[in-house]
């Protein structure tokens, strides 16, 4: 069992300034405690940020290139401990083994060496006219990060803020707090200079809370919920601080009538149903023409019948049809209340249900459930469930898809297939989301990720993400 009785500030492991407890990591599957970090509280935040004022004009003009070299390092540093890293989400958030070796840790491995490469190449400083424009990091960030891909959104933070030349306070998730833990052991070896990193974990009402409160904090970077969003935007209004938001989706994938259903079922499956559909960005609504309803409804019950639920920690090569657990017996629960909701207001179930698994009596298991005959304004096409359920709405045409697309309150990703790739990007043009993905395109960790609406605020990743982390200063010069 893994067991962090210390905080990490001022490049020292120091004991909780208050005597908070400790935060205790469950196994999704097997239900038995596997960590235990120390949590912090206030005055943690207070001396967190405290040390990253201290090291944040030290930090903030050394040069970019030995700033990219520890960015570097640390990616090194990280790569060497792949397997421990992989285990350690495997049991905290339950995604199986290949899923939590090649999406949870290879994505939070490989995008060190992109963003100290593109602090690299960025001009930080232009001339317009007489004056020098000029762009600096915006100060000290605290830094609060969700359970669901817990290693890769931090490295979606503190990886181009430290780039930039910013400090940093990170408040991991308490579910997941293991592996923040693990990236922290990292930085301390590389020699980052103290104060640039500091690791607070804790209760959102109180270490989240007193971040987003905090007046010496310059900006306050959030992924999570759209009602914690709301909370932060609140908190931080008074000292005016820099809020970057990214919360949740619904989003739709719209398949047009001269789609192929082959092609469409293996995407629409994977698509929900990725890391258990604890996914912000997972494509939750599948709409399907009226005309060919049956043929699209047939392949994607097809392929939604060959998901299966596995123990994390075995040997399941195929990502595709393995599910793992819920993150936490809450969210199992969240996810049940959900599809039965669904059945209440009178969709119906084709595959899955709220039941617990049999074949699981242990674990925060969901069925995989697809559900058909949902209207566009029922619960569960409204509604983020952040679970393997999977609504099936069909439209009368393009018009009538595209206002069922862009009626939520959510506008963060979305995708549309067709046998026509000019069809389906005129169609992706008029998705009011933050990206599209065109007959299962690939993932680009370079492009920016961010929502429209309630879905957030911010743009992360790429050359983008590392913007998100500065300032633009106007220095006019004489003639």
């Amino acid at each position: 069992m893994k067991v962090y009785d210390r905080l990490y500030i001022g490049g020292q492991w120091v004991e909780p300034l208050a005597a908070k407890g400790s935060i205790d990591v469950i196994d999704s599957a097997t239900e038995e405690v596997i960590g235990r970090v120390a949590q912090g509280g206030s005055a943690d935040v207070d001396a967190a940020v405290a040390a990253a004022r201290d090291a944040f004009d030290g930090w903030a003009q050394t040069p970019v290139d030995v700033r990219a070299k520890y960015v570097r390092d640390i990616g090194a540093g990280l790569m060497a401990r792949f397997g421990d890293i992989a285990t350690t989400i495997s049991g905290e958030v339950g995604s199986p083994k290949a899923f939590a070796e090649l999406v949870q840790t290879g994505l939070a491995v490989g995008d060190w060496d992109a963003y100290a490469r593109i602090a690299e190449e960025f001009e930080w400083e232009t001339q317009v006219g007489n004056s020098l424009v000029v762009r600096e990091p915006i100060g000290v960030v605290g830094c609060v990060t969700p359970w669901n891909y817990p290693l890769y959104l931090i490295v979606c933070k503190i990886a181009p803020a430290l780039a930039a030349g910013c400090t940093i306070v990170l408040k991991p998730a308490s579910l997941t707090p293991l592996n923040a833990f693990l990236l922290t052991e990292v930085i301390h070896e590389v020699g980052l200079p103290a104060g640039v990193f500091n690791l607070v974990p804790g209760p959102g009402a109180e270490v989240g809370e007193a971040l987003s409160k905090h007046p010496d904090v310059d900006m306050l970077s959030l992924t999570g919920s759209g009602p914690v969003g709301a909370q932060v935007s609140r908190d931080a209004a008074d000292t005016v601080k820099r809020v970057g938001l990214e919360l949740g989706g619904k989003s739709a994938n719209v398949v047009l009538d001269d789609a192929d259903p082959a092609a469409v079922a293996l995407g629409a499956v994977f698509g929900c149903f990725l890391n258990s559909g604890q996914t912000c960005s997972a494509l939750t609504r599948v709409l399907i023409p009226r005309s060919r309803e049956q043929e699209f409804l047939d392949a994607i019950v097809a392929e939604a019948s060959q998901v299966r639920l596995v123990d994390p920690h075995a040997d399941e090569p195929d990502i595709f049809h393995a599910l793992g657990p819920m993150v936490s017996r809450s969210q199992a629960e969240t996810v049940r209340r959900y599809i039965q909701t669904g059945i209440d207001e009178g969709a119906t179930v084709l595959v899955g249900g709220p039941e617990q698994p049999e074949e699981f009596p242990t674990g925060f298991y969901v069925k995989p459930t697809v559900f058909g005959g949902v209207t566009a304004d029922m619960t569960i096409a409204q509604e983020e469930i952040f679970g393997p359920v999977l609504s099936v709405i069909t439209y009368e045409d393009d018009e009538d898809a595209l206002r069922i697309a862009n009626g939520t309150v959510f506008g963060l990703a979305g995708a549309v297939q067709s046998g026509d790739v000019e069809r389906a990007k005129a169609f992706a043009r008029r998705m009011r989301t933050g990206q599209v993905d065109i007959n299962g395109a690939p993932f680009n960790t370079e492009a920016p990720f961010g929502g429209y609406k309630q879905s957030g605020n911010t743009r992360e990743r790429g050359r983008w993400g590392l913007e998100e982390f500065l300032e633009t200063k106007s220095i006019q010069l004489p003639g």
